[in-house]
């Protein structure tokens, strides 16, 4: 019996769904990747020799080098933010409440997703690029053939680091954003101190400040595992090592802006 024969516009239907097929399976399997990097990566942190050292050096470059940075960025932040409040609160003669807008956008999404964003710019494309360029010129083969396991000494550290240090990274930019917008408030819009921040303890409580703090790590889980994951599997010489670090902050920030929603939706249903 003859087989028939797909029209032209069936041979289209079908590639296209092979496509997408491919496309699902090759998500698939890059998931249980990832997910089987950071497992095994986390199993080392609870076996000797204990890389308590390497922790403290990786916080310091991603959490103590980018302060200044995260400074910047949320005073100026704070203060759009409250010059734009202000503008459209004046229309309702609502400027009291530029003090709560700022503090509670800022504790639940601002704060956590510019950190997150900011950091991984600086300290996530530098941990692809760092591990890229171990591995392009074959150190980290030279750290297995020296009997130190890689994972324990140069991934470990970083993503505990990312963890770590993404919370307390966005406690600072929340305080000096709602500083910015203080002042601003205060002292450009002529808005009555005490009623600021009355007004901000009426409507905010610890549970906003938790919810920041719990995407923000979550936020640094995804920008040092990405990025170690990228620069360990790096290949192809210098041109892998620059597509690693490209990779690494397209793929961390859209992770984080997607995860944000459904993080948000979450904690929402948790922790009110």
């Amino acid at each position: 019996m003859e087989k028939s024969v797909p029209s032209f516009g069936g041979r289209q239907l079908l590639s296209a769904i092979e496509g997408v097929g491919s496309w699902w399976l090759e998500m698939i399997l890059a998931l249980g990747r990832v997910t089987n990097f950071l497992v095994t990566s986390i199993f080392w942190l609870f076996q000797p020799p204990y890389r308590f050292m390497e922790i403290l050096k990786q916080i310091e470059f991603v959490g103590n080098k980018s302060v200044f940075i995260i400074c910047l960025c949320s005073l100026f932040t704070g203060l759009v933010f409250a010059l734009q409040t202000y503008s459209a609160f004046s229309f309702v003669n609502a400027e009291t409440m530029i003090g709560p807008t700022v503090a509670l956008t800022l504790s639940r999404e601002l704060g956590p997703v510019l950190t997150g964003l900011i950091v991984t710019g600086r300290a996530g494309a530098a941990m692809a690029a760092q591990l890229g360029s171990m591995r392009v010129t074959e150190q980290i083969d030279a750290l297995e053939v020296m009997g130190v396991n890689p994972k324990q000494f140069l991934v470990m550290p970083r993503i505990m680091a990312g963890v770590i240090s993404m919370p307390l990274l966005s406690a600072i930019f929340i305080f000096i954003g709602n500083l910015g917008a203080y002042f601003l408030s205060t002292k450009g819009f002529n808005i009555d101190s005490a009623t600021y921040l009355n007004k901000i303890n009426d409507f905010t409580n610890p549970r906003d400040i938790a919810q920041g703090m719990i995407k923000a790590g979550f936020f640094g889980l995804i920008f040092s595992l990405i990025g170690t994951y990228k620069g360990y599997h790096t290949t192809n010489g210098a041109r892998g090592v620059g597509s690693a670090t490209n990779e690494t902050v397209v793929m961390s920030s859209i992770l984080i802006l997607v995860s944000d929603y459904f993080l948000s939706t979450i904690l929402k249903r948790l922790l009110y």
